[in-house]
């Protein structure tokens, strides 16, 4: 090819041709003259970012080619797709326009280009606590409704740049992970893209946390030809029966957990990779016709029961009841060979495609035109894009509340509630009675008291089950107060407070308005902006309103209103309050004394402080995130609040290293202890740790849990964290029934 021989692509030439011949041959069911366009699209690309190169010194076009390659290979993309891929790129990086690609294609492909385009554009924003992240996901959302395959793309684009993730700095990869895992894999579980939610997953796991990554990796690798052999030993009998029944089986294989999946059990229940007893389930998938899918599932169960025992609490039954993202199959779990209990998952060929695909398996290319077009099993989907709808158009949500609205409230999975009289809402997973209210009536909403759930009185902020039914108890009066945005999942309830306390808001506002004017004018000082805005700042406000509606509240006492006194000389000078004794004047902490231990971006002495929410030791990957009031915080990287941090405030991101060197002093480290209550325990834990490993305790607080067992928090100080990873082994190899896990936060 021509476009290849440039200076740029010679040296690549040989593996930039494979790249395009495979791409070729994926689609080569798709006809000469798709073909062709697909030629042309890659031709634009290659001469709009010629001599452009990746972070890893590859020609730039390498990356629209595997974004192509990706979206027809893994979600069966087709012509259309890989075009809009191979030109995804262009209009933002390249002099290429939007009207020479209509020129070239059509109006369609020009729409798709166009909507790539806006996601991707960073622009300034005016409010600066405003993620410039959460602006630009805004921005993708708003894509939704206009042609799906502009969010398949991006989730295309994003896998690509994860996969190729360790060619940009360390921070940009924190960063890009940590969003990854907060917004683009709930994405693509929500509709349904299995294949790329759980490659997502472990790409960002890797980056996050690479010495948990690595360990659970080398476990599996070392496991894996043990699942095989497994895998023959549970099919030879099955596929007799399977046989002799006649049924179309496609295949049966084992599917191994995913690295992401096994961290986060691990996490959750506190548990070694060794105590993860579901690594992989058994998978069987038969190739039925439409009208026969679920019948010839229910033959399998019916088969695999009668081969091995199965355990009835354990059935999932996906058939009758698809997930909101689409998912069907049946779900059991047997007692396999040598007594292990497995999981086997039971679905149709059509079943898994859309369970791997999700909905662009559902949606297909029909008519002369290519438009998309869903078929009647997308219902769900077409419910969840009403919600989407509706959320993006709630003018009055903030970037950061948008983003956090749909990924708590959108991304979720849907439940069914019941209300008494047998009508069902449909409401998102971990939605309270108190949501439930809301989605009956903003006024049933307002005036609730309480609820009952399946005939039993609980409080409002019980948490709802699939199928309960719920009657909402209500008085004559509004309820409503400021807790209550703490007891909302839903967008829907969540606004409808906000309107409501900002209408109450107003009304007091109004209220203790007229109370300063008054004072003003007792005081015979003129109620101006430039007065009020000195008064208020030396009682601690800063907007006008805030302090209206606190003086109406009573939060600000009308007798400490002294104005006259306040206005006696120059205001200016009286709202400068002087620090107490001791106090510094910076806003930032004092110097840290372990300003040495850490090079924080390209310098040396910086102000900093240990997060306490996962309190870092040498040795852990850390970053540091500028806050408001305390100055750097030093946080480790797997920390529990760092997939949030970093996905909504990126830009208050900063690099940080340990130093290539000992340190001298000892940093806190928190752990959790618990397991049977044994006499002297406290003793013996405290043995181990003071006087075998010679690590100081600084706390430790034991108590006795329930049935024989205890748990508590022991504090150490340790110097790094091949010390600290050495004393939990200690403790647990000394003593098999104690288990101990550092903490990640502070409860």
């Amino acid at each position: 090819m021509v476009v290849l021989d440039s200076p740029t692509y010679a040296p690549y030439k040989d593996k930039l041709q494979e790249k395009y011949d495979y791409l070729l041959s994926l689609l080569h069911d798709r006809g000469k003259s798709k073909l062709k366009k697909v030629a042309k699209a890659f031709e634009m690309a290659a001469n709009a970012h010629d001599g452009v190169k990746r972070k890893s010194g590859e020609p730039y076009l390498f990356h629209p080619l595997e974004v192509a390659i990706i979206a027809v290979e893994v979600l069966g993309l087709g012509s259309t797709s890989a075009i809009c891929s191979l030109l995804h790129d262009t209009v933002e990086d390249t002099e290429l326009t939007l009207e020479e690609i209509e020129t070239a294609f059509d109006p369609k492909i020009k729409n798709i280009v166009d909507g790539l385009t806006k996601i991707s554009t960073v622009f300034d924003t005016v409010e600066k606590n405003i993620s410039i992240q959460a602006e630009n996901f805004k921005k993708m959302l708003l894509t939704l409704g206009e042609d799906l395959r502009v969010i398949l793309i991006k989730l295309c684009d994003r896998l690509h740049n994860m996969r190729t993730i360790h060619a940009v700095s360390q921070k940009t990869r924190l960063k890009i992970a940590s969003e990854t895992l907060y917004i683009y894999a709930p994405l693509a579980h929500r509709l349904g893209l299995n294949v790329v939610k759980s490659e997502l997953e472990d790409l960002s796991l890797e980056v996050t946390d690479p010495l948990l990554y690595i360990e659970i990796k080398t476990k599996l690798e070392a496991q894996k030809q043990d699942r095989e052999d497994y895998l023959k030993r549970f099919i030879k009998p099955l596929n007799e029966e399977l046989n002799a029944s006649q049924l179309s089986v496609f295949d049966i294989q084992s599917r191994t957990k995913t690295v992401f999946s096994i961290a986060q059990k691990m996490r959750k229940q506190g548990i070694p990779f060794e105590e993860v007893y579901d690594l992989f389930a058994i998978r069987v998938i038969l190739e039925s016709p439409l009208n026969l899918e679920k019948n010839d599932c229910w033959r399998v169960y019916a088969i695999i029961s009668q081969q091995y025992t199965s355990n009835q609490s354990r059935l999932r039954d996906w058939l009758s009841k698809p997930k909101s993202n689409g998912y069907e199959a049946l779900h059991t779990t047997i007692i396999g060979p040598d007594n292990k209990y497995i999981e086997v998952q039971i679905r149709s060929k059509r079943m898994d495609d859309v369970a791997e695909r999700g909905v662009a398996a559902h949606w297909r290319y029909k008519s002369k035109e290519g438009e998309l077009k869903p078929n009647a099993q997308d219902m769900a989907f077409d419910h969840w894009m009403a919600q989407v709808k509706e959320t993006i158009n709630n003018k009055d949500l903030s970037a950061i509340e948008l983003i956090n609205e749909f990924r708590f409230g959108i991304l979720a999975e849907d439940i069914f509630i019941f209300t008494p009289k047998g009508e069902v809402k449909r409401l998102s997973k971990e939605s309270t009675a108190l949501d439930f209210a809301f989605a009956i009536h903003t006024d049933v909403g307002y005036t609730t008291i309480g609820a009952k759930v399946n005939g039993k009185l609980v409080p409002i902020g019980t948490e709802l089950s699939n199928s309960d039914i719920v009657e909402i108890l209500t008085t004559s009066k509004n309820r409503v107060n400021l807790d209550w945005l703490k007891i909302v999942k839903t967008g829907k309830a969540r606004n409808k407070i906000k309107e409501y306390l900002n209408s109450q808001k107003n009304a007091f506002s109004a209220e203790g308005k007229e109370i300063l004017q008054r004072k003003f004018k007792s005081a015979k000082r003129a109620f101006n902006n430039r007065n009020v805005e000195h008064f208020i700042k030396f009682h601690g406000f800063t907007v006008p309103n805030d302090f209206y509606h606190a003086l109406a509240m009573g939060a600000v006492k009308q007798e400490k209103l002294k104005v006259a006194a306040f206005f006696k000389g120059n205001p200016i000078e009286k709202v400068k309050k002087q620090p107490k004794k001791g106090e510094s004047k910076s806003s930032f902490p004092s110097k840290n004394k372990l300003s040495s231990a850490i090079v924080v971006g390209d310098e040396y002495e910086v102000e900093y402080a240990m997060a306490a929410c996962c309190s870092p030791v040498p040795g852990d990957q850390i970053f540091g995130f500028i806050t408001v009031n305390d100055g750097i915080k030093i946080h480790r990287s797997n920390c529990l609040n760092a997939t949030n941090l970093m996905s909504e405030y990126g830009y208050r991101i900063v690099h940080c290293n340990w130093r290539d060197k000992s340190y001298d002093q000892s940093f806190i480290s928190e752990l959790m202890v618990n397991g049977i209550d044994d006499v002297g325990i406290v003793s013996s834990i405290t043995d181990i740790i003071s006087k075998d490993l010679g690590v100081n305790m600084r706390s430790i607080n034991i108590r006795a849990g329930s049935e024989g067992t205890f748990e508590g928090v022991v504090e150490v100080m340790v110097k790094n964290l091949f010390t600290l990873e050495k004393l939990i082994s200690t403790i647990q190899n000394k003593h098999q029934y104690i288990q101990v896990k550092r903490l990640d936060t502070l409860n």
